[in-house]
């Protein structure tokens, strides 16, 4: 009988009194990670019975405009790496990849 390891990462939040997010700390136990500082995440949960994505989408209020830009282009570019790597479809994975850098061009972002 194979024996399974549980894995937790956590997501700690503080919002003003508004709920809007100050600071955003994340740990991971297996990957030597407590409590380290983020500005934004993006978390995408897949629902199968309803076949819908579940999402939360973060930042802080001090995250700037610039590293934003950069949050939402890199997450472009690892979602189309994973969508080659779970499907394998050479020819839309190149298609995310022309928009990527369709993007990062029209934002004007360096890497």
């Amino acid at each position: 009988m194979a024996k399974f390891k549980k894995s937790d990462i956590n997501i700690e939040v503080l919002t003003d009194e508004n709920k809007v997010p100050e600071e955003i700390t994340w740990s991971a136990e297996d990957g030597n990670v407590y409590k380290e500082d983020a500005k934004a995440l993006m978390l995408s949960v897949w629902d199968s019975k309803a076949q819908e994505t579940l999402r939360i989408d973060l930042w802080t209020k001090d995250m700037p405009v610039d590293e934003m830009k950069k949050f939402f282009h890199q997450t472009l570019v690892s979602m189309s790496n994973t969508f080659h790597r779970a499907t394998q479809d050479e020819k839309m994975t190149a298609t995310m990849k022309d928009f990527c850098d369709y993007f990062a061009e029209k934002l004007e972002i360096t890497r």
